[in-house]
């Protein structure tokens, strides 16, 4: 069966090297037994609300090939432990495609498999991106091996680590008439995934220098990936780990945090505007989300996609010049980010926050708690026009993310009691790859509309990137004034349906309000007037004292997108 590594070993281990002949096919399901994790350093405080991050779950994963791809049949899904015994492991799994080889040097009938996945929680949007690998002969299967090497922002954990072990499974056959649905489509997912390029592809195609420094101004010891989306292609840097560059840069999920407020909300919202009317932003939350302040009765939808909704009081009431993280994270914020059901959660917001003095829609104070009140809003307006089994994110994956090409959308819901489905958090709690957040946001700049479709409501969504009636984040309109860009210069950044936009003077002296996707940790997706995206997903939490996330060089990676094509 070949040789064993100490883990973890260098990531070429699990990828087919060079000279590496054909594989035999495989189809089964892998029964995985619960196993230790090895993690460096150890961790502080390795359990989460009793369930231990040093166990790999007990799950059970469906395979087939086609080809020399390794198809996972729960690709792209949260895979959560099942029956798990004395102690339950913190994790659930999301694995995506991978490789099938022969070794070189394997003379018998053994094969070799190989495939990304990730380590995720289901109380917050972390994510450790990973690779495992396994021998197969017929049925015969060895140890899964796995390791994982880079990961997104930690926050519950509170430390960055590496992680490996082995686990026993058993075998299973797998129907072949099943196997053979997965196989046809897996290929047509793949088939409509936007073209993946090296970095050094660009950088062949591009004048010398013109892209220096992207992926700045954060630092890149504290960078997961970036990219560049031009010309409908994604061109990628490399993601170094300490175990060498990873493997698989595309089947990479993201716990992207906050970068979902610019995703869950504003997607919804403009898909029930084009279907149902604009009347949909001025529903109020509190005529759907039941044992809320009375506020919530004026607070429209818009309101809380604006960050504006007058509530959660736990800063203080300046508001000239207005701090919009003032009081982000008092009121006892991990217990209520930490609460599993949407009754919990509810409980936490009356226990902790309280109303502001000041009226819905004139003061943007960033708040969770009102993003993942929206999600709830908007789920059960959902609900109230297509019955009490819709389900807000199956919507946006039917409607908005399968027709630009999105097969899969895992995301973080509530806790229910008796196995009821959760609400999405549309706080936080997507799990995007770089393929996902290239089509979102080439959506967005093509108006909402996709291969001759108006999936989302044009006018809205050009009001949208252009920032029109976004609020000042430094501003109180209580005072008077409009929150539209002009009127907010003076401010500095805006904000609009989770949408940062941030003051940019190019070389020529023309200010622009760039649209910003942004999540704790660094990450940032931006939007340019030229037609390309920029993708920097980052880790820059909990970091070592006197270490610093970003340099101060600037907005590097806004100088060198405008360096490689002017924005007019």
């Amino acid at each position: 069966m070949g040789r064993q590594l100490e883990l973890p070993a260098a990531n070429d281990y699990f990828r087919p090297p060079a000279g590496a002949r054909a594989a035999a096919q495989f189809s089964g399901l892998l029964h995985i037994a619960q196993s230790p994790i090895a993690t460096r350093p150890r961790l502080k405080s390795p359990r989460i609300e009793g369930r231990d991050a040093r166990l790999f779950p007990r799950i059970t994963l469906g395979f087939v090939t086609s080809g020399d791809v390794l198809v996972p049949l729960q690709r792209g899904q949260i895979v959560a432990e099942h029956r798990p015994g004395e102690h339950r492991s913190h994790w659930s799994i999301i694995p995506q495609f991978g490789r099938v080889w022969r070794d070189p040097g394997e003379d018998g009938p053994w094969c070799r498999a190989a495939f990304p996945l990730m380590l995720v929680g289901d109380t917050e949007n972390h994510s450790h991106q990973g690779v495992a690998t396994f021998r197969y002969k017929g049925r015969e299967v060895g140890e899964l091996e796995f390791q994982f090497v880079q990961q997104t922002a930690p926050y519950l954990l509170q430390q960055h680590f590496l992680a490996c072990g082995r686990a026993r499974m058993r075998f299973a056959p797998l129907a072949p008439r099943e196997a053979a649905a997965h196989r046809e489509s897996a290929q047509a997912e793949l088939a409509r995934r936007l073209p993946h390029r090296p970095w050094t592809d660009l950088l062949r195609e591009t004048s010398p220098g013109s892209l220096a420094g992207f992926g700045g101004p954060v630092r890149e010891p504290w960078r997961v990936l970036a990219a560049l989306v031009r010309n409908g292609t994604i061109y990628h840097q490399e993601s170094s780990t300490p175990c060498g560059d990873y493997g698989y840069p595309p089947e990479m999920r993201f716990g992207v945090r906050s970068v979902m407020k610019s995703i869950g909300a504003p997607l919804a919202l403009l898909r029930l505007a084009q279907v149902c009317g604009r009347y949909v932003l001025a529903l109020r939350i509190g005529d759907f989300v039941e044992g809320l302040d009375p506020k919530y009765r004026a607070v429209r939808f818009i309101d809380a996609a604006n960050m504006a909704t007058g509530f959660g009081g736990t800063g203080t009431w300046t508001t000239h010049p207005n701090d919009p993280f003032d009081g982000y994270l008092e009121g006892d914020y991990d217990a209520w980010y930490s609460a599993p059901s949407h009754r919990e959660k509810v409980k936490q917001i009356k226990r902790s926050l309280r109303p502001y003095p000041w009226e819905p829609g004139t003061v943007m104070r960033y708040r969770d708690q009102d993003f993942y009140l929206l999600g709830v809003a908007i789920d059960r307006f959902v609900k109230s026009l297509r019955g009490p089994g819709a389900d807000v994110w199956d919507m946006l994956q039917r409607e908005v993310f399968e027709p630009i090409g999105i097969a899969h959308a895992p995301v973080v819901r509530t806790r229910e009691a008796r196995g009821r489905r959760g609400v999405p958090w549309f706080n936080a709690g997507y799990y995007p790859t770089l393929d996902d957040l290239a089509k979102i946001a080439l959506l967005y700049q093509n108006r909402g509309s996709y291969g001759g479709e108006q999936i989302l409501h044009r006018d809205l969504t050009e009001d949208l990137l252009a920032a029109r009636d976004a609020l000042p984040k430094r501003g109180d309109l209580s005072l008077g004034g409009k929150g539209c860009a002009a009127a907010g210069a003076a401010e500095g950044e805006l904000y609009k349906m989770g949408f940062h936009f941030r003051p940019y003077v190019d070389s020529r002296g023309k200010q622009y309000y760039l649209p910003t996707m942004w999540g704790a940790g660094e990450s940032e997706v931006i939007l340019y007037p030229n037609g390309i995206v920029s993708i920097v997903i980052a880790k820059a939490l909990e970091l070592p004292a006197g270490e610093a996330a970003r340099s101060d060089a600037g907005p590097e990676t806004v100088r060198a997108v405008e360096r490689l094509e002017p924005f007019d």
